[in-house]
């Protein structure tokens, strides 16, 4: 096959290229270091400020009796009547401290879901839930007001830091979905217009209890 002088010439720069390989022009581009700096900040304070300015629903709870408490009140002044929660053991902690409106058992017409949390970042106010957790992949999006348990002890600041905690936890094998759910579902993609709970919840809460 002939090839033309102009070919060859492109061809001939492109083995030599490769011939001679190239330093990286960002080497720490794909390290470990963050470019954020940490928080000077306590962590929960960050995580609800920024939660809150996305739209999320933040509550503070001292402890599991104040969880239950601050839940009845909520789940109350909304009127919500069909609770679903899939998590065994969230369950008994809550009906442990006088919770017990969660036995709605169908998630497709539920009012609100109850979960927990893998970790929760900080910087970015985002919730971190993964396969490996008995909600599943469905539950914190199928219902229209998702409402996430979470501890002080999950708190992160950055996503690489949910990362390592994760790759930490289930070493060498991790699950087959990590979702970083920042605030609730929205979209601009229709003449830009911001429209909230398109493709999943309206609502999100994160009760946080301090331990």
């Amino acid at each position: 096959m002939n090839v033309s002088p102009a070919k060859e010439n492109i061809l001939k720069k492109i083995r030599k290229a490769l011939g001679n390989s190239t330093p990286l022009p960002f080497p720490q581009s794909e390290g470990n270091n963050s470019v954020y700096q940490p928080s000077t900040q306590d962590l929960g304070l960050e995580f609800a400020e920024r939660f809150t300015k996305l739209q999320g629903k933040f509550v503070f709870c001292e402890n599991y009796k104040e969880l239950a408490s601050q839940l009845n009140q909520v789940i109350a002044s909304n009127k919500w009547d069909k609770i679903f929660c899939k998590e065994e053991g969230l369950r008994k902690t809550l009906a442990e401290n006088q919770f017990n409106n969660y036995s709605y058992n169908d998630l497709s017409t539920c009012d609100t879901a109850i979960t927990s949390c893998e970790w929760l970042v900080a910087r970015t106010g985002s919730i971190v839930m993964t396969a490996a957790q008995e909600s599943g992949r469905t539950v914190s999006v199928y219902a229209p007001v998702h409402i996430c348990i979470g501890h002080a002890s999950q708190l992160v600041y950055d996503v690489k830091d949910a990362l390592a905690k994760a790759r930490e936890k289930y070493a060498g094998n991790l699950p087959s979905l990590i979702t970083f759910a920042t605030g609730p579902s929205r979209t601009a993609d229709i003449e830009k217009m911001l429209v909230v709970g398109v493709h999943g919840p309206k609502e999100v809460y994160v009760f946080l209890v301090d331990q």
